[in-house]
């Protein structure tokens, strides 16, 4: 339980700071795009071309941001396998403070009482499911299922791309809860494969959670790289903070049989409502002061990815 909690922090760590450097890069092509006036920067329908995508993807701070999502990734993965999922994608998505915090530093923002006030309920409600989590389910499930996650990831991913960049500007709500989806995916894909533990590379490669894995892993941070384009809203950032903890979280009791310690159930409810509450309120309170209040580019970047 301890290793798998400290193992969710570390990846909660690795997103949030990532999601920063992320945001830094994406603003700082996006600034490159406007003064050279360029055409190519957005679609007919004003959201972010692939070619404008891909300049935000090779700044030095994007790069290094995506590699600390990738340390998270398999950091996350490891939490995912040792902890119940309402417990391990909850710390993770904790990020959103993380993000809050060096937004100060990184993005100069600053946080008022409301910010401080729902960073401490984020902590808080984190205590009462730590304490509350019991063992995580087993994970072993019908195959059916594996291939119903395949077709799940490729349904958000896929069709939520195109939807999204025919949406435009008005897409980052969407991009923030699709990336979620995604994230939300990649966990519960990592709980149910097979071929892990013990360790087996033919079982492994024919299990369609592995595929469901690569697609909802990539796809995530493609669309989280689009809303951070589009101009993070405090909405799109919400989003995926329920997309990312509630989907996953109620999956594991339904269907993977997480359970909370006897007696504990309460708690349990109790500090994953406050967690998800908590980490909505960093978001939406999470406005930038001073001369960069009018430009999008300039708001608390979303995390989670």
């Amino acid at each position: 339980m301890y290793i798998g909690l400290l193992t969710a922090v570390a990846a909660s760590a690795c997103y949030g700071t990532g999601s920063v450097l992320q945001a830094v890069g994406s603003r700082k092509s996006a600034r490159r795009e406007a003064a050279a006036a360029s055409t190519t920067g957005t679609t007919e329908h004003g959201g972010p071309s692939l070619s404008s995508t891909a300049k935000a993807a090779v700044t030095w701070e994007f790069m290094l941001g995506t590699v600390l999502d990738f340390i998270g990734f398999g950091l996350g993965a490891l939490a995912a396998r040792l902890l119940p999922l309402f417990l391990s994608q909850t710390v993770i998505s904790a990020n959103l403070v993380i993000t809050a915090v060096l937004s100060i530093r990184m993005l100069g923002i600053r946080l008022s009482r409301p910010e401080w006030i729902s960073i401490g309920v984020v902590c808080s409600a984190l205590v009462l499911l730590a304490t509350a989590a019991g063992p995580e389910g087993s994970g072993h499930t019908a195959r059916a299922t594996h291939w119903w996650l395949l077709v799940a990831a490729v349904t958000i991913i896929g069709a939520g791309s195109l939807l999204v960049r025919r949406l435009g500007a008005r897409g980052a709500i969407l991009a923030g809860l699709l990336s979620g989806l995604g994230f939300g995916a990649l966990g519960v894909g990592v709980r149910v494969l097979d071929g892990v533990d013990p360790f087996d590379l033919p079982t492994l490669l024919a299990d369609p959670a592995l595929y469901a894995i690569l697609v909802a892993g990539i796809g995530g941070m493609y669309l989280h790289t689009v809303a951070l384009q589009i101009g993070s809203i405090n909405g799109a950032t919400a989003a995926l903070v329920v997309g990312e903890t509630v989907v996953p979280g109620i999956l594991g009791v339904l269907w993977l049989g997480d359970t909370s310690r006897d007696g504990f159930g309460w708690v349990a409810i109790a500090g994953f409502v406050l967690a998800v509450t908590g980490a909505v309120a960093v978001a939406w309170y999470g406005q930038p002061e001073g001369a960069d209040a009018a430009e999008p580019a300039a708001e608390l970047a979303p995390a989670g990815s």
